[in-house]
């Protein structure tokens, strides 16, 4: 018995991969429920198992009185010092109580308990391992898919990813290995129930903090996350050190760094931006890659009303109104967008300061190309500090673009030559007939 006990117990343990001293613990509570039954007592019970030899002793503990009240539980003075001489009142004495063909009984009935402890005791730890790491992006190999879950082995647990959790257009096949993101961890009767997630924003968050070292070490932080998985994300970042260029950090070298999340995520393209504390600077700047031209806050109702040029509205709400969404996420703003000559019969506040946004474009203003201008009610324009007109009456409150080259300033509208002016002069330049077809 003592080699097979011993022995039992060593294997269990190293197969298990969990502390001698719990293996020892179960087979103990078994052993005194196993005696229990055999002798159809309620006695207290201690199972003292020798921890070198592996040899066990089954002892009954009873509390030395002057009167017993309970025979399973208390003893006389005179019956204890039977074999307990010195024993008084208030003592507890042990007895052994081991049965001679215990340890082939204990074999065959304790097995059950003892597993099941060793299932409690496993149990126990893979929760106390993992209610910590909730929140943590942990690699996984996906064991079953189906469309109501995705099961993940994560080494020493198995995760399940549900419907609601798992990327629309990202396919789940066995062996796949996988990120995923520790949602919650559940304490079940049969066991700890580990939820993990493909579509949850955080899931970018950590892909960056492992991906980025400046944001590990706190020297760009992610202010927000907003995310359509699968789609598209947009990432808000700031330095929290100088010279620390927060968006170049995140994308790397050539784009290094956040083409390793994009293919961890299986081509979901990520918009980086720049956080900033001035609300409507961080608004135009969620917007991207669109450019816009003013922006006004109601502070109220908490709406930015954004203009942007005619030509980039599509680019400023994106496809099914996607980039506007994250822009909302983003900012926990509500964005209207809004182009020039949508609010050419608009005579608001926030027309004029997208007008003065138009007339007090920096002097470089014109070395990117064509730009937009609002034509102000007596026809005019303004670039660069001078006014240029009147343009015909069609014109006013609308969008036009400038372009000037070589000291010629040429006015289209819907990509049609309407006027030129000497830059210098202002003076208006005649137009021919060629000059007026459509011009690309």
């Amino acid at each position: 018995m003592k080699s097979d006990f011993y022995t039992a117990i060593a294997t269990i343990a190293a197969d298990r991969n969990i502390p001698r001293e719990a293996v020892v613990e179960a087979v103990q509570h078994a052993l005194r429920t196993v005696y229990r039954k055999m002798a159809g007592t309620e006695e207290e019970v201690e199972v003292d198992i020798e921890p070198n030899s592996g040899s066990i002793r089954i002892l009954v503990l009873k509390k030395v009185v002057e009167t017993v009240e309970d025979p399973e539980l208390e003893i006389t003075v005179s019956d204890a010092r039977q074999s307990h001489p010195d024993a008084i009142v208030g003592d507890v004495v042990k007895f052994d109580r081991t049965p001679k063909d215990f340890g082939r009984i204990a074999a065959q009935t304790a097995k059950q308990v003892v597993l099941q402890r060793i299932r409690d005791y496993e149990r126990d730890s893979v929760y106390a391992e993992y209610i910590d790491r909730v929140g943590e992006v942990l690699n996984g190999i996906v064991q079953r898919a189906d469309p109501k879950a995705v099961i993940v082995d994560l080494g020493k647990a198995e995760a399940m990813m549900p419907a609601r959790e798992q990327v629309p257009n990202e396919r789940y096949r066995v062996g796949q290995r996988l990120k995923v993101y520790l949602v919650e961890v559940n304490k079940e009767t049969r066991g700890p129930q580990l939820i993990v997630s493909r579509t949850h924003a955080n899931l970018i968050r950590r892909l960056f903090e492992l991906e980025v070292p400046e944001i590990y070490s706190g020297a760009v932080e992610i202010m927000a996350v907003a995310r359509e998985p699968g789609l598209r994300s947009k990432v808000a970042v700031t330095a929290r050190q100088d010279k620390v260029d927060p968006v170049g950090s995140c994308v790397g070298v050539r784009g290094v760094r956040i083409q390793n999340i994009v293919n961890e995520l299986y081509g979901e393209k990520i918009d980086v931006i720049e956080w900033s504390s001035d609300m409507p600077t961080f608004i135009s700047n969620a917007l991207s890659p669109a450019k816009p031209i003013s922006v006004q806050l109601n502070d109220t109702d908490k709406v930015a009303r954004v203009i942007v040029p005619t030509e980039q509205m599509s680019l400023a709400i994106g496809k099914d109104g996607q980039n506007a969404r994250l822009a909302y996420k983003l900012t926990n703003w509500r964005i209207d967008i809004k182009d020039p000559e949508s609010l050419r019969v608009d005579d608001s506040d926030f027309l004029r300061e997208a007008r003065a946004a138009l007339a007090d474009a920096p002097s470089d203003f014109m070395t990117q190309g064509r730009q937009p201008r609002l034509v102000k009610s007596d026809g005019t324009i303004n670039v660069r500090d001078h006014d240029f007109g009147p343009l015909p009456e069609d014109l006013v409150n609308m969008s036009v673009d400038v372009e000037l080259i070589d000291g010629v300033l040429d006015v289209f509208y819907n990509r049609e030559l309407r006027a030129r002016f000497d830059f210098e002069t202002g003076r208006e330049i005649s137009l021919s007939d060629e000059e007026s077809a459509h011009v690309s």
